[in-house]
């Protein structure tokens, strides 16, 4: 078969196949998503086990250790009971130092949307400066993000403590640490989780 006559019948491949999709759905629409490059990118992270690896992080890291610090009204400071959750959170995240985290700061619904993203934002950043002092790498706290007044755990307009709070998330990981570069997720996924504990007189305490 001639050159000439390869190309005409490519040629016409194609054009059949554009009236079959039809202009609403474009040939490769599907396929790219509208973003070149983010479906190979997918396929890369479920191939090597990065999607479901995170995703596990994510579960047992909320199953182990609580994710969420409270805060008192029109306030960004730490009381006793939030310090001591975030002890809990920074002894978890030494332990696995190949995962990145990020910390969701959350207001209640009473005040402007400006003003209320200011005081997520001010939650999320006392949060991770805790973390910083309690030996997390600063590094490894990706981003400090906040919700302002959106996604509130109750639905009102009155104050409310449960929904003053800053929840954080695994978000995925540290690409240059050897583990990951090695691609051995399941052995970050199954590591043990060891709480901190003393020995006292023969006795493991628990430490908080």
């Amino acid at each position: 078969m001639s050159i000439s006559r390869r190309y005409f019948l490519a040629g016409a491949s194609m054009a059949a196949l554009s009236a079959c999709v039809g202009p609403e759905f474009e040939a490769g629409r599907e396929v790219d998503e509208g973003s070149f490059g983010n479906p190979s990118m997918n396929n890369h992270l479920v191939q090597t086990g990065q999607i479901d690896a995170g995703r596990a992080l994510r579960e047992r890291f909320a199953r182990e250790v609580p994710s969420m610090v409270n805060f008192a009204f029109d306030s960004a400071h730490l009381d006793a009971e939030a310090r001591a959750i975030l002890r809990r959170q920074a002894h978890w995240i030494r332990q696995f130092p190949e995962i990145r985290f990020r910390v969701y700061g959350h207001t209640d619904l009473v005040g402007s949307d400006a003003y209320n993203h200011r005081l997520g934002m001010r939650r999320a950043q006392a949060v991770v400066s805790y973390l910083v002092q309690n030996g997390v790498d600063r590094r490894r706290l990706e981003g400090v993000v906040s919700h302002g007044r959106t996604r509130p755990v109750i639905m009102t307009t009155q104050p409310e403590r449960a929904n003053r709070r800053t929840v954080t998330e695994v978000t995925g990981f540290m690409q240059r640490h050897p583990t990951v570069m090695n691609g051995r997720y399941a052995e970050i996924v199954h590591r043990e989780y060891v709480g901190s504990a003393t020995r006292v007189h023969g006795q493991v305490v628990g430490v908080d």
